[in-house]
This record gives structure tokens, C-alpha cells and sequence, in this order.
């Protein structure tokens, strides 16, 4: 989780690999802490509790105190002259290795003390551009989506779906024959190995760093081919963008992607306009294909994830990524996520589209820009309606002897005028921060 989008005054539920965290920031430690979420008292979850003045992590349910290492501080219902209680193992909370890297939160999915320092021998990894504030600019999105970890990475890897999956969206340049623009790719595996896998596209080279990781460069002409003419796109090779995917297995049928965009030009959009309005559109592209990867994602498990290769057929180069990742994953990853007891691995039923493509618990809600945007924008959406409300109410209760015809009318334009731009602006919230459809027959 990236750091950008924790806050230090509460503490946050997450759920990785199955297993559900709690992460607050102690205060006391002065570092980021990362323990089951499940008090152990009666297991209420410790993510819906608070940050006491004492800088402990607070059950809200009966009170329970914990500090970073799990220990129990305080149980306000044991008696003050009897054996201290709180200090039994019982008491205590699972407590995850945790870790900071790149101005993100890593943890190890295991509490056994053998791994309290694992981070020196197994490190996440580095990735230098996150930390390189002067060359390039950037900004990070974090969504909660609903399809497979695995769905989620071979899609990223896959640049011919773009011109057809999220047409209308982006401008693709356009060829004879085919209104979206697609044409040959020539993507080749330069290696592939227990750590991930290298692959090569023209002098571009993009990394697959096992398991999670994603990331490579992005010419500014990547998806505009033909888009310019031959020499205003050579004018543009200096121009770049890098793409960093991290993507998190949650559950069967549900990750997490983190993704952070950066480019080495226009760089004043990233300081002039603030994240929520860049997050607007990454979203849109998300939704544009996300229905259909949910219903893919459920063909195949009727398949069996370890038939992927005698069920899709991919004989060109431009699916090298996306059949490089399989390979990975069937030899060193069992073919799908292992999930150990935790789940069976069974999908639940597709809900309803509007459910599916729900953009409010996925990322707003999470995201410390949009939610700012979203109650910003319901409070100038309500003044708008008082506005005009109000404006009406004066035309009509003031007397003709008090107030022009003029002023009059001015009102009653006013009061319009406000009424329908908090209509526009209702529908903007819900569309941007709520529920956009994508359908492709019309797209």
C-alpha cells in the first residue's frame, strides 16, 4: 500500500492473500505496523477501532489496548489488584514483518518469529524511477478490482487489446481496413525464470519481477502510431512513459492494483491539477474492459486454469507476455493463486454490471484525493440547490415596489441557472466517482 494513501490517525482494514490485516501507524515505534485483524478477546476487527491518546491501537468493541509488537496494554474489565491477564499470550495479536520500500508498505504473509527479519535476505523489489522526484513526474492509483490477480497482470502485458477494449478512449491512430488500428506486434521473451521474466519489444524492455510486479516504458507513439506524421513522431523519442504495475492477490476473484504513471514531460499537469482528476480517467480505463475480464475470468475456471494453453489459442508474437506469464505461473505458481485452506478457490456468481463496475468502495472511498473531490463536490452541489431555492423564494416573497422587474428576472435566471448545474454536476459525481458504463456495441 502506498504510503500516500495511509493515514497516521486511524487504523486501516486491508485484505491481502486471503488474510485480513489491520495497518496503523504507532506512534511510540514510530513506523508503520501491520497484525492480524481480529481482536482476541471476541474478534471484533481491530481496523474499526482507533488510535488512543497513548498512541495504542484500541478494540472498539470492550476497549482492549495492543501496542506494535502485539501485545495487550489494557483490558479495562480486569481488575486493577488482580493477576495482570493482560499479559498472557492469549492476549496477543498476530504480528506481520513489515517493511517500507520506494514509499510503499510491504509486508510477509506469515507472524512466525523465524521471519521477523526477512526483509533483509528477501527484500521487495527496488524500483529506482519511484524514488526519482527530479526526471520524471508522476502519479499513483490504487483500485480494489473484481477479477483474479492473474487476470489483472496478463491483461496490463497485453498491448493489442488497447485499441479494441478501450476504443473511443484513447486516440488510436487509425489504418485501412481496421477502424481501431490494430497491426502486428513483435514481443520476444529475452528470459523466463523462477524471478519473473524479461521481454523485449523494439528497443523497449519490460520486466515481469515475481510475483506482483509489473513494469516498463511506454514510448509517447506506443499507441499512436500513425497517429502523427513520421516526423512529428520522431520529434517526440525523447519523450517517455513509464508504467509501474504492483498487483495483489485479495481473494478468488478479487486484487489489487497500484499503479503509478510517470512521464518526463508536461510535468506541470502533475502539479497544476490534483490526483483525483487523473484518477478519473485511469478509472475509465479500468471499467472499459472490466466486465468482460470478470466473465473471461469465469470461462476459464470452467476450463480449469491448467488448461490455458489447450484452450486459448495465441499464435502471434503479440501475445508473448501474456503467454510468457502463463508459463510462469503453471511452472512455478501451480497454473492459479494457492490459497492454502483459506478459500476452496471457487468464484462467486457475477453480481449486477452497476455492482461490478462500483468505482465508490473500490477507490473512492480509499483514495485520500477523490473522497476529498467527492465531499467537495456534494457540498457545492448542495449550496447550488440553497442558491437557487433561495433565489426563487426571494422573486417571489419580495414586493413589486421593493424590487425591479429586472432584478427580478435576474433572480429567476439565477435560480435556473443554479438548478441545472447542480444537475449536471449530481450526474458528474455519480459518473465519476460512483458508476460509468462502457458498452462496447456503441463505443
Amino acid at each position: 500500500m502506498p504510503l500516500s494513501e495511509l493515514d497516521k490517525r486511524r487504523p486501516h482494514g486491508k485484505k491481502v492473500m486471503g488474510i485480513d490485516l489491520v495497518v496503523w501507524w504507532d506512534k511510540n515505534l514510530e513506523e508503520w505496523r501491520v497484525m492480524d485483524d481480529a481482536c482476541s478477546h471476541r474478534l471484533a476487527p481491530l481496523s474499526q477501532g482507533r488510535i488512543d491518546q497513548w498512541g495504542r491501537l484500541q478494540c472498539v468493541y470492550h476497549g482492549w489496548c495492543f501496542g506494535g509488537f502485539g501485545d495487550c496494554k489494557f483490558i479495562p474489565q480486569a481488575p486493577r489488584d488482580k493477576p495482570h491477564v493482560h499479559t498472557s499470550k492469549r492476549a496477543c495479536i498476530a504480528v506481520y514483518p513489515s517493511f517500507v520500500q520506494n514509499d510503499i508498505l510491504w509486508f510477509w504473509p506469515n507472524t512466525d518469529p523465524l521471519y521477523k527479519d526477512i526483509h533483509l535476505s528477501k527484500t521487495p523489489p527496488y524500483i529506482t524511477l519511484l524514488d526519482d522526484l527530479t526526471s520524471y513526474a508522476k502519479t499513483t492509483l490504487v483500485r480494489d478490482i473484481p477479477y483474479g490477480y492473474e487476470f489483472l497482470i496478463e491483461n496490463l502485458m497485453d498491448p493489442s487489446h488497447v485499441n479494441y477494449a478501450h476504443h473511443g478512449i484513447m486516440k488510436i491512430g487509425k489504418i485501412e481496413g481496421d477502424r481501431e488500428g490494430g497491426k502486428p506486434l513483435d514481443i520476444s521473451l529475452a528470459k523466463l525464470d523462477i524471478n519473473g521474466f524479461i521481454a523485449k519489444q523494439g528497443h523497449d524492455e519490460h520486466k515481469f519481477i515475481a510475483p506482483c510486479v509489473y513494469y516498463g516504458p511506454f514510448g509517447v507513439q506506443s499507441y499512436l502510431d500513425n497517429y502523427e506524421s513520421k516526423e512529428e513522431s520522431s520529434s517526440n523519442d525523447t519523450n517517455r512513459i513509464f508504467l509501474v504495475f504492483i498487483c495483489v492477490p485479495v481473494s478468488p476473484g478479487n486484487c489489487r492494483l497500484m499503479m503509478t504513471s510517470f512521464r518526463n514531460f508536461a510535468g506541470w499537469e502533475y502539479k497544476l491539477f490534483p490526483p483525483w482528476k487523473f484518477h478519473l480517467d485511469n478509472n475509465l480505463i479500468i471499467d472499459s474492459d472490466l466486465y468482460l475480464l470478470h466473465l473471461q475470468e469465469h470461462k476459464l475456471r470452467e476450463k480449469g486454469p491448467q488448461n490455458w494453453q489447450k484452450v486459448c489459442y495465441v499464435p502471434t508474437k503479440a501475445d508473448a507476455l501474456v503467454v510468457g506469464f502463463r508459463r510462469w505461473l503453471t511452472k512455478y505458481g501451480g497454473a492459479q493463486v494457492d490459497w492454502g485452506t483459506k478459500f476452496t478457490g471457487d468464484l462467486q456468481p457475477t453480481p449486477a454490471r452497476e455492482q461490478l463496475l462500483d468505482r465508490y468502495w473500490t477507490h473512492t472511498i480509499n483514495c485520500s484525493s477523490c473522497s476529498r473531490a467527492y465531499k467537495s463536490l456534494n457540498v457545492l452541489e448542495i449550496i447550488m440547490q440553497i442558491i437557487s431555492v433561495a433565489s426563487i423564494g426571494i422573486a417571489a416573497a419580495a414586493k413589486e415596489s421593493v424590487m425591479s422587474i429586472a432584478t427580478r428576472y435576474s433572480l429567476v435566471f439565477l435560480a435556473l441557472l443554479c438548478f441545472m448545474a447542480s444537475r449536471w454536476l449530481s450526474k458528474f459525481i455519480y459518473k465519476s466517482f460512483h458508476f460509468h458504463d462502457y458498452d462496447h456495441a456503441f463505443c
